[in-house]
């Protein structure tokens, strides 16, 4: 029985692991900047909804970026890119950082990002593809999705004690810092490489392909799991700031922490074979501790109920690796910047819905809301996510319309042709 390799072997892997500390010094950037972001505008304003969305407002420009730049995922060469987009954010948290920013301003700054951030989660799951092969993609976003917790972790820890000890603008140079150090990493760690697909980026070629990746019914499932259920539960730590202000940093690392436990256990414990079944299970972990928020529970019990609602985003490595062996190789940048930007978007939405409900109810209704709609939304996708459902291909849909085999036909025709 063959051994599958370890995360060792992933960092042996040319180009991987420049890819992977970059990545970790922007997610370490981004969590301690929204942290002193999201602080600056509640205690400006005292408004849950506008800390809310000042914090996950980026993911609110990825549905643009989606619908108008997502074909540079695989038209742009990787490493210039990627490097321009950690450069773009570098400058704009820097101009957060600036005192007297009108509100319209920061606001103006934050969805600006967020439209950048939509192109850049593509060509960086699209470059992974290439470092590492498709069986081993789950084996390396496992990996990245642990960094990301852990960063998460010592990105809000950092950033509480800045902004207890300093101030959060200076929490936001650091953050600019963080980023600026990130692009020189990219541009020295990374060999040039050319795009994956021919042509220039275009709105035109943007549509075509999301209109072929969604064609496809099983896909379509997957993104919707991608999506909503863990967006909604986005907008439930959107809250942390309003919920417990002088300890949300401890809430947002608990769920980091719990979200680490889980992309261990899902990416590297658990057998390939038992792995699609946990799908539906880990949604609803994912949202059932929330139910009880509505209760007001004290900070230590609200942490530990985060911790273990967040061990459910594992379910995402489930649906990702579904995702991957569903796409062709030439549209895997597209369709994983795709699943990036639909499910930031989401978020953002969550994020808005979620400040919205606290607004007019509580922080703590307003995260048993958000905890319902989750667990209503994975009902009605479990029986399209079940074993039967496995990552099988296209064909994992079992009995498909007439309309549906044609596409698959033309979509295998396609694979075909760039293959030759």
């Amino acid at each position: 029985m063959r051994t599958s390799p370890g995360y060792a072997s992933l960092f042996r892997t040319p180009e991987f692991t420049p890819l992977f500390l970059s990545s970790a010094a922007q997610t370490a950037a981004q969590t301690l900047g929204g942290l002193a972001l999201g602080t600056l505008v509640f205690r400006a304003t005292g408004s849950p909804l506008l800390a809310a969305v000042s914090m996950f407002g980026p993911s609110l420009a990825q549905v643009v970026g989606a619908a108008f730049l997502l074909s540079g995922a695989d038209r742009l060469p990787p490493r210039a890119t990627l490097t321009g987009v950690a450069v773009a954010f570098a400058a704009g948290t820097a101009v957060l950082a600036l005192p007297g920013l009108p509100p319209a301003a920061v606001f103006a700054v934050v969805l600006a990002q967020g439209l950048v951030a939509s192109l850049g989660g593509g060509v960086r799951w699209g470059l992974l593809t290439e470092i590492l092969s498709k069986e081993r993609y789950l084996l390396g976003r496992s990996v990245f999705n642990m960094m990301s917790g852990l960063a998460q972790i010592g990105g809000y820890a950092a950033g509480g004690v800045l902004v207890a000890l300093l101030t959060p603008r200076a929490a936001l140079l650091l953050a600019a810092l963080l980023y600026a150090g990130a692009a020189l990493g990219l541009r020295l760690g990374l060999t040039e490489r050319p795009p994956r697909a021919t042509g220039r980026p275009s709105v035109r070629a943007t549509w075509r392909a999301n209109a072929r990746l969604w064609s496809s019914r099983p896909r379509r499932r997957v993104y919707l799991a991608l999506w909503v259920p863990n967006g909604l539960i986005v907008g439930c730590e959107s809250l942390y700031v309003s919920y417990a202000p002088g300890a949300a940093g401890t809430l947002f690392a608990c769920a980091a922490l719990g979200m680490f436990a889980g992309d261990v256990t899902v990416g590297r414990l658990v057998p390939p074979a038992r792995r699609a079944r946990l799908g539906v299970p880990l949604l609803l972990l994912l949202a059932g501790p929330y139910l009880l928020f509505f209760l007001r529970p004290p900070v230590p019990v609200a942490a530990v109920l985060v911790l273990v609602a967040s061990a459910g985003f594992g379910a995402s490595l489930v649906q990702q690796e579904r995702l991957v062996t569903l796409t062709p190789t030439e549209l895997s940048g597209h369709a994983l910047g795709l699943h990036s930007a639909g499910m930031l978007t989401c978020q953002g939405l969550s994020a808005t819905l979620a400040g919205t409900t606290a607004q007019l109810t509580s922080p703590g209704v307003a995260m048993t809301v958000m905890a319902v709609g989750s667990l209503t939304v994975t009902g009605v996708l479990a029986r399209g996510l079940g074993v039967g459902e496995g990552a099988g291909g296209a064909e994992g849909d079992g009995v498909a319309g007439a309309g549906e085999a044609d596409s698959r036909v033309d979509e295998k025709t396609g694979e075909a042709r760039a293959a030759k």
